[in-house]
Parts: C-alpha cells; structure tokens; sequence
C-alpha cells in the first residue's frame, strides 16, 4: 500500500495562463467582431441608400424626360399654333395651359414641386404660388442646363435637419433635378431626337418616405445585432466563467492531489522506518514474555510478586500489539480471496464482542439483506475491519445506546453495503477529515492506526468507506464492497 514514489507531480500555472491568455484574445476577438460588425451594418445601410438615391435619380430622370415630351407636345406645339409662334408663358391663357400639362404629367408621382426656367434664367413657371422672375442664371446647376445642356442632381435637406442628416436621418428629404428643356422632332418616332435647349426643368421630389424606410431597416438591422451580439456576448461570458471555475477547480485538486502525494511519500518513508524498529522490538518482547509468563508461574504462591508478573505479561502483550498494528500498517498483506457470507463476518465480531456490548448496556440490532450471494473477500482482512469499527463504536457508548448494523445491495444490486450505525458521543468537524490519517488518535490509549487500517483493507477489496457523523449523536460507517471477478 506504501511505497516511494520516484516522481513528484508539481501543478504547474501553465495551463491556468494558457487559459488568460485565450479569454483576453476571446474577448478581444468579440470587441473586434462587434464592432466589425457595427461598421458592417452603416455600410450596408449606406449602400441602401445610395441605391435609394440612385433609383430616384433615375425615376427623376426618367419623369424629366417624360415631362419635357409632354411639355412639347401638349403645350410648345399648340400654344405655337395657337398664339401664331409668339410662346409667352406670363399670359394667363399659356400659362393656364401649361399649368395644366404639368400638373396632368406629374399626377400620382412623389413631386413636391416643378420649376421652368426660360433661357434667360429666369423663373417662369412654378407649380408652387411663389414670385416668379428673376435671374438665377448664376445658380450652377441652372447654367449648366442651359449652357451646356447637362443634367445635374441635389440633395437638399433643410438647415434645421442637417444634424440628423449626419446621423442617417430621414426626415424631410428632398432630391432636386435639374433637366434641361429641349425641343423635338415633330416626327413621330419611338424616340423623338432632341433639339436646342429652351429652359430648364426643376423637378423637387420628396423622397423622405423612402429614406424612412431605409432608416427603420438600418435601425432594426442594428437593433437585432446588437441584440445578438449582446446574446452573444452573455453566452460567451457564461462558458468563460464555467471554464474559470473547472479550472479553478481543476488547479485546487490538483493541489490536493500533490498533497496527498507527499503524505504517501512521507507515510511511505515512515512505513519503512516503522517496519524495521517493530522487527527490533518483536524479538525483545518475546523474550520479555517468555520470561514474565515463567516468572508467573514461579511465583503463584507468592500473590504480590505474582501480580506484578502479570502486569509485565500484560503490558508486553499490548506492547506486541502495538507493533503488529504498525507491521500491519506498514505492510499490508494482500486479500486471499474465497467465496464468503459479508453477514457471517459481520456475526464473528458481534459474537466475540458480546460479551462489551452487554457490559455496556448497548442495544443491538440487526438488519441483514436477504437472499444475499456470498462475496468474493478474504475473510479474515473484513474480520479485522469489522471488528475494529464495532469496537470504536462500543468505546463510543460508554453509558450504553443503540448499534445498528444494516447490509443491503450495493449499487446497481451489485456487491454489498455495510452500515454500522451507533448513538455514541460522535466526531467532531475538526476531526472529520482527519480520522483516515496515520497515528490520528483522540483516545486516551492507541497508536491511531485502526481505521487507517481499517481503509486499507477496505481499499485492497476495491471498496469504499465513509464515516458521517454528528457531534452527539452518534456516527455512521457506510462500506461498499462490489463484485470482484475471480475469473
């Protein structure tokens, strides 16, 4: 059971670092991922809206083509006929006229307003009520059209909005258009060829309803990841966490396990020290005995020496037993296994302890399983276990109490459990985990190997023993023997 271990494992802080390391590079990792993703999601919401504005761009351009068909057809035409080629918009009839195929073209479409520019530059129509006239030939986007014919666009927001414009707002947008004026062929033809510039087309459209909904995408798109990467966030914090604790845990076992590993270092240096001074003294103290035993007999007519002839036999047999334990402590003898009844052993120990129990007024009961098979054990090993647990649980009841001894089915219906159960003063929670140790003793007599013993025997089976106890009220033993398999 004892012996030296060539190699003492050390818990190293390696894998406890190794494992800071990965939570701050997860951790980083998912503040990249975030914000990555954060950045994802403006630029996709940017793309929308630039597909958005081009799409009006051309829906505006389209509109300007079809207006200044119109325009031609419905109004420069007629008006040229009718007005004898003399093409005034200030007179209320052409004017009223032109209000009319405007307003007829632009029907059902999103424009919020259409202004004509003559070829001076000046406001010649709108379809809004506001002063007409003036020069906005200096406006860029005006002499472009004019001048060079080409179209130009504007996103327009009002002062007041420009803030949330910077933070993708959709409130109050507009897209103007600047469209130059063309004349067409009088041909019919599928596509009217387009002649010299005669004004320009300001065509307002209110695009705030599609920008609305490309703000409410990006906010709900930015909502739900924010939403998953928080869940995200919460899931890895938690396997963070339990991996912190397992390996916490891990690290304190460890601990323990080293512990335990220099106590069998220590045990085993000391099982060997203690085997050879037992062998130095077994010698002397047979020849000790011999001779008080002889003494002994000598002396039987003489009552006083007599008795001091006894203590010494005495004396050297407790001494000699003493010595056995620490023998057996430190070489423990390996089980012979045979067929054997756990209840028969269990009845051995009670039979030759009667004689205490009923001394000390201990009630016994007994509570065996039935139909039970006999075990694979070395019956003598469980004998002395047995009886060392009855023993301390008699010492325990001084003033009498209650022994209860219980076998029933081990685990899975497989092996036997024992329980030795007592009414006696207890163990203290101090003491608790200490009671398996070598030499633990809180008797007033022993060299506290019994139930080191006791768990020797009880480990070479391939069993288990627990002892739970209250401070008063007793302790109970609970022993697991399973099935060994002879074969």
């Amino acid at each position: 059971m004892l012996r030296r271990f060539k190699h003492t494992w050390r818990p190293d802080r390696q894998d406890l670092e190794t494992f800071r390391l990965v939570k701050f590079f997860t951790l980083t990792g998912f503040v990249v991922i975030a914000l990555f993703t954060v950045f994802l999601t403006l630029f996709v919401a940017d793309r929308l809206q630039e597909m958005a504005l081009k799409k009006s761009e051309d829906y505006a351009a389209l509109l300007a083509a079809n207006l200044n068909h119109q325009v031609f057809q419905q109004f420069v035409l007629p008006a040229a006929i009718r007005f004898q080629g003399r093409i005034q918009i200030s007179d209320p009839a052409q004017y009223e006229l032109l209000d009319t195929v405007v307003r007829n073209t632009i029907h059902g479409f999103h424009v919020q307003q259409v202004n004509i520019y003559d070829q001076r530059g000046d406001l010649a129509y709108s379809t809004d009520p506001i002063e007409l006239g003036g020069g906005f030939l200096h406006v860029p986007a005006v002499r472009q059209a004019l001048e060079a014919g080409e179209r130009s666009i504007q996103l327009e927001v009002p002062k007041s909005m420009l803030l949330s414009l910077l933070f993708r707002s959709s409130k109050e947008k507009f897209l103007k258009t600047f469209n130059p004026l063309r004349l067409e062929s009088v041909e019919i033809k599928l596509t009217p060829e387009l002649g010299p510039v005669i004004g320009v087309f300001e065509i307002t459209q209110d695009i705030s309803r599609d920008m609305a909904e490309i703000g409410k995408f990006q906010l709900m798109l930015i909502a739900t990841l924010v939403a998953l990467m928080g869940l995200l966030f919460v899931v890895l914090r938690q396997i963070v966490k339990k991996a912190e604790s397992i390996l916490e845990r891990r690290q304190e076992e460890q601990k323990e396990l080293q512990a335990q590993l220099e106590l069998a270092e220590r045990l085993a240096a000391l099982g060997e020290m203690v085997a050879g001074v037992a062998h130095e003294i077994r010698n002397p103290l047979g020849i000790i005995s011999s001779t008080a035993e002889l003494l002994r007999k000598r002396l039987e007519h003489d009552a006083a020496n007599n008795r001091l002839a006894t203590i010494i036999e005495e004396e050297v047999n407790r001494l000699n037993q003493t010595v056995t334990e620490f023998l057996d402590f430190a070489r423990p003898r390996q089980p012979n296994l045979q067929p054997a009844e756990v209840e028969e052993i269990i009845e051995r120990g009670l039979e030759f302890l009667r004689p205490e129990i009923e001394r000390h007024h201990i009630a016994l009961e007994r509570h065996y399983a039935e139909n039970g098979r006999p075990l694979w054990v070395d019956p003598d090993l469980l004998y002395r276990a047995f009886l060392n647990i009855l023993i301390n649980a008699i010492q325990a009841m001084p003033q009498g109490g209650n022994l209860v001894v219980t076998t029933q089915p081990g685990p899975q219906g497989k092996g036997r459990k024992i329980i030795f159960q007592d009414t006696g003063e207890g163990i203290l929670p101090e003491n608790a985990k200490k009671i398996f140790n070598p030499f633990f003793t809180t008797k007033d007599k022993g060299s506290g190997l019994g139930l080191s013993i006791v768990k020797g025997i009880i480990e070479s089976h391939q069993g288990q023993i627990t002892i739970d106890s209250d401070v008063g009220r007793g302790a109970r033993v609970s022993i697991v023997l399973p099935e060994i398999d002879h074969a």
